[in-house]
């Protein structure tokens, strides 16, 4: 069956789908916004949340009935899963603290799995108007002004890594990605922060002094900067499938890797929920890997509860 389906067409149809959710996302006003919780307080969702997933999931499923669909929104713990099967994996708003704040870093995150593996990638930015997409074997592209001419896709389309792709150098000299999350306590959390203080903490206190820490409150819009070669690494623990499927085909196609977030797996599954991204290099990605993976230690990131 796999070797029937159509890449660039699934590609085609999950760019004109991510415009539409764009155009809902934008046309939602944040101070009108009713935001419910569902892990806890910074867990939150919206209606337009709802509204895109149920619309990217009736459009996908009429288009593509014998697929599968996994999304945010419809998710139930222990219930739904990522198999073998072609999936399509939908966030319809990562960064929804920033979407209902009005701070310009969410967007429609839509991905396509064969066999576990993401093959096909797209997130769309539409405060920014900005698209990245992946295949497959096909390289991954970088659009500005995205929407012109009605959502044609019109805007100067750029391949990635749009900088870098040189020697990756140590910690002290990368631009890294981080997020907090939204649990925020017990063992997970521990090792979190301090991880994060050793990438902070000068030589002298046993840290990696790293050039700069980041977070932009969306793991999609975060591995599409390293995709794009724009920050160096991203680490995270505790995002779902949906978070990095997309950006997942994106950085590869663009060069880049994806190991986990624990130390010592060099193959993570796309649903393992701890993730560290690097960016392309000619040289560098393992040693930098192995650097983040030495702070990291011998604790380990537990997300199956």
């Amino acid at each position: 069956m796999a070797d029937q389906i159509n890449l660039n067409e699934i590609h085609d149809t999950l760019v004109a789908v991510a415009f539409q959710a764009g155009a809902k996302m934008k046309a939602a006003k944040p101070s009108a916004l009713t935001a419910g919780t569902k892990m806890n307080a910074v867990d939150i969702v919206t209606e337009t949340d709802q509204a895109i997933e149920a619309l990217v999931s009736s459009i996908l499923r009429e288009k593509y009935p014998s697929f599968s669909f996994v999304g945010e929104e419809t998710y139930v713990k222990g219930v739904t899963k990522v198999t073998d099967a072609p999936t399509f994996i939908c966030d319809p708003i990562d960064g929804t603290q920033n979407f209902v704040h009005g701070f310009p870093a969410a967007c429609i995150s839509l991905g396509f799995t064969l066999n576990r593996k993401p093959v096909v990638g797209v997130v769309y930015n539409p405060f920014a108007d900005v698209l990245y997409t992946g295949i497959s074997g096909q390289g991954s592209y970088f659009t500005d002004n995205a929407s012109l001419e009605q959502g044609k896709g019109c805007g100067e389309k750029q391949r990635l890594p749009l900088t870098g792709g040189g020697k990756l150098g140590n910690l002290s000299t990368c631009l890294v990605g981080i997020e907090f999350g939204s649990e925020r306590d017990g063992d997970n959390f521990e090792l979190k922060i301090e991880t994060f203080r050793k990438l902070a903490a000068s030589k002298r206190d046993y840290g990696a002094m790293a050039g700069a820490i980041r977070s932009q409150g969306s793991a999609a819009l975060n591995v599409c900067a390293v995709a794009s070669g724009v920050m160096d690494c991203y680490w995270e623990g505790g995002c779902y499938a949906w978070d990095v499927a997309a950006g997942w085909c994106i950085l590869t196609e663009a060069g880049g890797v994806m190991v986990s977030g624990n130390p010592g797996n060099w193959k993570p599954e796309v649903d393992e929920r701890k993730y560290l991204a690097v960016r392309g290099a000619s040289e560098g990605q393992k040693e930098l890997i192995e650097e983040f993976w030495a702070l990291v230690g011998e604790g380990r990131m537990d997300y199956t509860h």
